[in-house]
C-alpha cells in the first residue's frame, strides 16, 4: 500500500495540472471515454459497440432472456436496450419472439452468429481492457477493479436501472 503522505503529495501535484483530476465523477466519465475508444480501436473489424458487446455476452451467458432481465443483468435501462436489440436484430446477431407463457412479453437470444461474434471478439475485447489499465502495475490493476467494484456494489441501488449482483 502506497504512503499516505506520498498519496496526498501526489493528488495535489495533480490538482494543480487541473481541479478536474481530483474530482471521481469527472476521471469516471472521463475513463470511460477513453476505454470505449479503445474498444472500439480494438474491435473495429466486428462494428460492435460496448453496450452491444454486453448484450451479446449476456444473451450467451443467460440464453433466452426477456428485455427486463436483460436489462437488469447489465444495468442498462429498458429502453435502451430495446435500440440495442433491434440493431443486433438487424444484423442477424440475435432474435426475438413472443413469449408462449406471455403474449405481451418478447424474448430474445443471441444467434449462432451472435455467438460466434462474442467468442471471436474475446481476444480483442481484453486488449482494450489491458489497454485501459496499462499505465497501472499489476497489482494496482486489481486494485483498482476492486475498487470500482466496491463502488459500484455499494452505490448500485443508484444507477437508473440496477445492476443484477448474485
Amino acid at each position: 500500500m502506497p504512503d499516505p503522505v506520498d498519496v496526498s503529495e501526489e493528488l495535489a501535484a495533480i490538482e494543480e495540472r487541473s481541479p478536474l483530476l481530483v474530482r471521481p465523477g469527472f476521471l469516471i466519465r472521463r475513463l470511460h471515454q477513453i476505454h470505449s475508444a479503445l474498444f472500439t480501436k480494438e474491435t473495429e473489424g466486428f462494428n460492435i459497440t460496448p453496450v452491444q458487446y454486453s448484450v451479446l455476452t449476456a444473451l450467451a451467458e443467460h440464453g433466452e432472456l426477456d428485455q427486463m432481465t436483460l436489462a437488469h443483468e447489465i444495468g442498462l435501462e429498458r429502453t435502451s436496450v430495446g435500440e440495442v436489440l433491434r440493431r443486433l436484430e438487424q444484423r442477424e446477431l440475435v432474435e426475438r419472439r413472443q413469449s408462449t407463457e406471455d403474449g405481451r412479453v418478447r424474448l430474445t437470444r443471441a444467434t449462432h452468429k451472435g455467438r460466434q461474434h462474442v467468442q471471436q471478439m474475446t481476444a480483442a475485447v481484453q486488449r482494450a481492457h489491458e489497454r485501459t489499465v496499462e499505465a497501472l502495475a499489476g497489482p494496482d490493476r486489481d486494485l483498482l477493479v476492486l475498487y470500482l467494484a466496491r463502488l459500484v456494489e455499494a452505490n448500485n441501488e443508484m444507477g437508473t436501472v440496477p445492476f443484477r449482483l448474485r
